[in-house]
């Protein structure tokens, strides 16, 4: 599902059950990051398949990459793998108004 910046990050505020996932690149990844994210790069075709398989369908995935079309992308390949909420944030990274991290 996508939201705008403000929808997914008050969703996201109030939601107990969350991941926010980054699915860019390394290189974009160290340019800072969403607070508590954490790195799946899509680039990694199959592999980004094999780590996204792993994690818990349960939780609640915020995706987002540099610019929305990435994490719409990387939430349809979540869908389709049995994830049954995904939320994109519009916009991506370059738009992102809320609080930014250093990257690990």
């Amino acid at each position: 599902m996508d939201l705008t910046q403000q929808q997914w990050s008050e969703q996201l505020s109030s939601d107990n059950n969350a991941v926010i996932l980054d699915v860019r690149t390394p290189e974009e990844w160290s340019e800072g990051i969403i607070p508590g994210a954490q790195m799946i790069n899509i680039y990694e075709g199959q592999g980004f398949i094999y780590k996204v398989d792993e994690l818990d369908k349960s939780k609640n995935y915020y995706v987002y990459c540099k610019a929305g079309g990435r994490s719409a992308q990387a939430c349809q390949v979540m869908n389709q793998l049995g994830f049954e909420n995904t939320f994109n944030l519009m916009g991506g990274f370059m738009q992102w108004q809320g609080d930014v991290a250093s990257a690990e």
